[in-house]
């Protein structure tokens, strides 16, 4: 067996590929209408570099409420496809309730290796909680979302100490992965492998189900009802790890979304989904 009980490549691939029950064009053509749309309408957005290389940014979306909540997403694309300028419409719904939100940009693979995209999402995390006092927000009720690649992001970030960083170790008040990657042994026997070239030893320092969490924070997990099984048993083992590590987490399915459509969660202002971003957001920052 490669993995679990997948005999070959192309079973794994089955899992783990959305463009094989979804169009995944179709749906990055919709994201970046969405996304134009946005960055029509949010006027004052704006980029800045947090590191050395061209990729190594972050758009702003500010909220113009002074030492505001802020919200980081973090992109998917199996991280080797993709930039923040497809996700901009994440930032929309979120901004008209009074919370600054920043995308995080990071280098792509083959260029850089998988283990660097970590390291730079950690530094784009750390570089939006010590600038707060010229983006305007509050470091204090700071949150994350991911999606796909993004919500292992997300999840390496709950597996950060903060404190190197020179920050709280309980700088992430809340997060949220949607179909978020925690094991990555899969990968090496995919499709993936010639673009990633994971070694195994990159494997085992960047699957976050087996690493310790740092971050204690409420975690919440969503998946959508109409994907492969891998994305929900993925999820649910990692909310099993979570859990075991004394943090309180939800795992859910969301109803008649696929890989893509389940972002449409961002854009819909009464969901349970924005609600939760805005509670993350209203934490005490004093304690």
């Amino acid at each position: 067996m490669l993995y679990r009980n997948f005999a070959t490549e192309a079973e794994i691939n089955a899992e783990y590929d959305p463009g094989m029950i979804s169009d995944r064009v179709q749906a990055i053509d919709r994201f970046k209408r969405m996304s134009e749309a946005a960055t029509t309408q949010i006027t004052n957005w704006y980029s800045s570099q947090f590191g050395p290389t061209e990729a190594e940014y972050v758009d702003v979306f500010p909220s113009g409420i002074p030492n505001g909540p802020v919200h980081i997403f973090i992109h998917g694309g199996y991280w080797r496809a993709l930039s923040t300028r497809e996700f901009a419409f994440v930032a929309q719904v979120l901004v008209q309730k009074g919370i600054t939100v920043v995308l995080t940009n990071y280098g792509l693979c083959p260029d850089i290796r998988l283990s660097d995209i970590v390291d730079q999402t950690r530094r784009a995390v750390s570089w939006v909680a010590h600038n707060a006092l010229n983006l305007n927000i509050d470091s204090g009720r700071l949150s994350l979302s991911g999606h796909s690649a993004g919500g292992h992001l997300v999840a390496m970030m709950l597996a950060t100490d903060w404190s190197d960083y020179g920050l709280p170790r309980d700088l992430i008040k809340g997060s949220i992965s949607l179909s978020g990657l925690f094991d990555l042994r899969p990968f090496p026997h995919s499709w993936l492998q010639p673009i990633l070239a994971l070694s195994a030893a990159e494997v085992e320092d960047n699957s976050p189900l087996f690493l310790p969490v740092c971050a204690k924070a409420k975690v919440t997990l969503l998946y959508g009802e109409l994907e492969q099984s891998e994305f929900a048993r993925q999820s649910l083992a990692y909310s099993e790890h979570l859990a075991s590590n004394n943090v309180t987490v939800d795992c859910l399915a969301i109803e008649k979304a696929d890989h893509f459509t389940e972002l449409d969660l961002f854009v819909q202002e009464e969901s349970d989904f924005v609600k939760e971003i805005v509670r993350f957001g209203q934490e005490d920052s004093s304690g």
